[in-house]
């Protein structure tokens, strides 16, 4: 079974048209889905929050938003969206692929101040807080654009792109701007859990990753738990448990095929196991 878009963790497909590559569209947690698992695509993203409280998670930095609030996702980054104990967020995704700033030929303006910015060579400010002077204007730009987007004048197109130019304009001139740590340890992060999602219906050790990663065993323990803040099993069998809980709603195959699709070779220890995450039994969870 393959997961919808939003539960891949490398996202390839494109949210956007090759005409104008932007795109927006408005989602709830947990009325939409439970969550956004950890994932990365080419394309930026704003997440702007519309109503209620919820985690959004950035290059594994969680930043607790709340109504008003907007975070920024340059390409490339890992990031997550999820529920605030058993609190409703309704937030909106703007899409955009870098380049529909970028003219034909030498442009100055992208590649001295935004190339940098999307290639993440430096970073702006993640979080941008309601309330905060930066907030003020970059929210005024994003409520103009979604006016634009709602109506669709003749050649809205040219005033988005406009506004856009102003938003990083913003951001540039008045957020914090900072070289990026080395991003070595994200990028191994990326590949262990792409590695996850190809291979969680097969049994995978933790000597296994450990090679995988060219780490020892106990550095691989380690690394994996100070980037995640959990053990390396727990983490592959809450994935293991999700992908059930998707396939659980979207399929009609037994809990035993279920179980043993998600690497899970004893049912007894999958029921338990998911009555624990979801404080429920897999057989009630789908009625």
């Amino acid at each position: 079974m393959q997961l919808t878009n939003y539960e891949l963790y490398h996202e390839t497909k494109s949210h956007t048209t090759p005409e104008f590559p932007y795109n927006t569209y408005l989602c709830s947690i947990p009325l939409d889905f439970p969550s956004v698992k950890l994932h990365w695509h080419d394309e930026a993203e704003l997440i702007v929050i519309k109503k209620g409280e919820g985690i959004v998670s950035v290059d594994l930095t969680e930043y607790h938003v709340q109504t008003g609030d907007i975070i920024f996702v340059i390409s490339g980054q890992l990031h997550s969206i999820s529920q605030f104990e058993n609190r409703t967020m309704e937030y909106e995704n703007i899409i955009f692929k870098p380049h529909l700033l970028k003219s034909v030929g030498n442009d100055l303006c992208f590649e001295q101040f935004l190339s940098p910015l999307f290639s993440a060579n430096v970073t702006s400010s993640v979080a941008i807080l309601k309330g905060t002077p930066l907030h003020n204007t970059v929210s005024a730009q994003i409520e103009a654009i979604d006016s634009l987007c709602d109506k669709k004048p003749k050649g809205y197109q040219t005033a988005v792109k406009g506004h856009l130019f102003l938003m990083f304009f913003e951001l540039i001139t008045h957020g914090s701007t900072s070289l990026l740590p080395d991003r070595k340890g994200l990028d191994k992060m990326k590949a262990v859990i792409s590695y996850v999602e190809e291979h969680y219906a097969q049994s995978i050790t933790i000597e296994e990753m450990a090679a995988y990663c060219y780490f020892s065993k106990s550095y691989f323990m380690k690394f994996f738990k100070e980037h995640m803040g959990m053990s390396f099993v727990t983490y592959l069998n809450d994935y293991r448990l999700e992908v059930a809980a998707n396939m659980l709603r979207a399929t009609d195959d037994t809990v035993l095929t279920i179980a043993n699709a998600c690497g899970f070779d004893n049912l007894s220890y999958f029921n338990r196991s998911f009555k624990k995450k979801y404080s429920i039994t897999p057989g009630k969870y789908r009625r």
